[in-house]
C-alpha cells in the first residue's frame, strides 16, 4: 500500500501531514505500508522535510512555482518552474504507482495534484484554512473527498466537504505544568503568557513585547517564541532593557520544538499568537485562552478570516495590526486576566471548537477507503 503525501512545505502544511502519517501507522501495523511525499525544494522547506523523514517517509523533491499576486520577476522565473515540477512529479508518480494522493494544499502541490489526475490516481484534499489557498481552488474539483478544518470553509462546493477540523499531533496533548517549570525554569509566582511570533511576521509582534517588556514582567511570566531570525537581536535587546529583578521572568526561544511547545502550552495561562490554522487548532485542543494577530496580507487574507471564525465561537480575542498599540496591547491582556470569570469561559469555548481527532478520522478514512470493496460512511465519520 502506497500512499503520496504532498504540501506546500511549510510548518502549516507539514505537521498535519505528520499527524496523519502517526494516525495511520497505528492504525494499520503492517510493513506494506509505504508513505512518501513530494513537494518543493528549497532552503525554506528543510525544516520541514527533515521533520518528514523522521516520521520514516520517503521524500523526493520537486520544482514548484509559486505566483504572487503582486508585481515580481520571480512570477517570471516561477512560471517555468510550474511545467517542469509537472514533468519531475508524473515521472514520480509512474514509477511509483501509489494507490492514493493526499494533499495539504499550497504552491509546491499543484505538479503533484495535476500528474496524479493525469494518471487517474485518486486524489483527497485537506484544507486547513477557512478561505482555501489558489492551489487548492484549482485542484479542488479533481478531488474525490475535501476534508476541511473549518465548517464555514469558502468556495467548495458541499457535496465534496467533510468538516473534520484540522489534524493536529496528539502528543502536543501530552504537555505538563511540572516539566515546563523544570525545562524552561520558570518562577511560577505570575500568569504565564506564551507569545508565538511564528516564522511570518514576528517582527512586528517581537517590537511591540520590547517596547512593553519592563512593563509586562511586572504582573506576567513570558515564554516568546521569537522566530529564528530574529532570536538574537530580540534577545540583547530584552538584556539591555530590563532590571536584574524582571530577567528570571522572560524566557525567549527562537523556535519552540515539539517537546518544548507541548509543556509551553500546558502550562500557560494565555496565548498570543497569529492566526494560522495549525495553531489555533492546536491551542483549542489544550483549552487555552488566546489572542490572535491575524498576519495582514496573507493570501485571501486567510489569517484574518481564520481570526475572526474562530472569535465567534467565544475562544478568543482579535487585534488586527494595525491596531496593535503597545499599551493598548497591554491593557488588554491585563483587562482578561482582571475577569477570571471571561478567560475560564474562553477556555471552554475553546474544548467545545476543538477537533483533536481530525488526523485520527482522515487516516482511518484513507485507509477504509484502501481496503476494497467497502467504502468509508462519510456522513458517519464527519459526525
Amino acid at each position: 500500500m502506497e500512499v503520496v503525501f504532498t504540501g506546500g512545505g511549510t510548518g502549516g502544511h507539514i505537521f498535519p501531514i505528520v499527524a496523519i502519517i502517526r494516525e495511520m501507522r497505528e492504525i494499520y501495523q503492517r510493513e506494506d505500508l509505504r508513505l512518501f511525499y513530494l513537494g518543493p525544494a528549497g532552503p525554506k522547506d528543510d525544516y520541514a522535510l527533515t521533520l518528514l523523514s523522521q516520521e520514516n517517509v520517503t521524500i523526493k523533491k520537486i520544482w514548484a512555482g509559486k505566483l504572487r499576486r503582486y508585481f515580481s520577476l520571480k512570477n517570471l522565473i516561477d512560471l517555468f518552474k510550474i511545467p517542469f515540477g509537472i514533468l519531475q512529479a508524473f515521472f514520480y508518480l509512474y514509477l511509483l504507482a501509489p494507490d492514493l494522493i493526499i494533499s495539504k494544499g499550497g504552491y509546491g502541490s499543484f505538479p503533484v495534484v495535476v500528474s496524479a489526475r493525469i494518471l487517474h490516481i485518486p486524489i483527497f484534499l485537506h484544507e486547513s484554512d477557512i478561505v482555501p489557498g489558489l492551489a487548492t481552488k484549482k485542484t479542488s474539483k479533481w478531488a474525490a473527498e475535501i476534508f476541511t478544518s473549518f465548517p464555514n470553509t469558502e468556495f467548495f462546493p458541499k457535496g465534496k466537504i467533510i468538516n473534520v477540523g484540522n489534524p493536529i499531533r496528539k502528543e502536543i496533548l501530552d504537555g505538563s505544568k511540572e516539566k515546563a517549570k523544570e525545562i524552561f525554569e520558570l518562577e511560577g509566582s505570575k500568569p504565564l503568557l506564551l507569545i508565538l511570533g511564528g516564522s511570518q511576521g514576528a517582527q512586528k509582534i517581537n517590537d511591540i513585547i520590547l517596547e512593553i517588556l519592563p512593563e509586562m514582567l511586572q504582573d506576567f511570566e513570558v515564554i516568546h517564541q521569537t522566530g529564528q531570525r530574529n532570536f538574537s537581536e530580540v534577545k540583547a535587546e530584552a538584556e539591555a532593557i530590563l532590571p536584574g529583578s524582571l530577567k528570571k521572568y522572560y524566557h525567549p526561544f527562537p523556535f519552540l520544538d515539539e517537546e518544548h511547545y507541548k509543556h509551553a502550552l500546558s502550562a500557560c495561562s494565555l496565548v498570543i499568537s497569529r492566526a494560522g490554522a495549525g495553531t489555533i487548532f492546536e491551542v483549542a485542543a489544550n483549552g487555552k485562552p488566546s489572542i490572535l494577530i491575524p498576519l495582514p496580507h496573507s493570501a485571501q487574507n486567510h489569517q484574518i478570516k481564520n481570526a475572526y471564525a474562530y472569535s465567534k465561537t467565544g475562544s478568543c480575542q482579535v487585534i488586527e495590526q494595525d491596531n496593535l498599540k503597545s499599551h493598548f496591547f497591554l491593557e488588554k491582556v491585563k483587562y482578561l486576566f482582571s475577569r477570571p470569570q471571561d478567560l475560564e469561559e474562553m477556555s471552554i469555548n475553546t474544548r467545545k471548537f476543538s477537533r483533536p481527532k481530525a488526523a485520527k478520522i482522515i487516516a482511518s478514512y484513507v485507509l477504509e477507503y484502501l481496503s476494497p470493496p467497502k467504502q468509508p460512511e462519510r456522513e458517519k465519520i464527519a459526525k
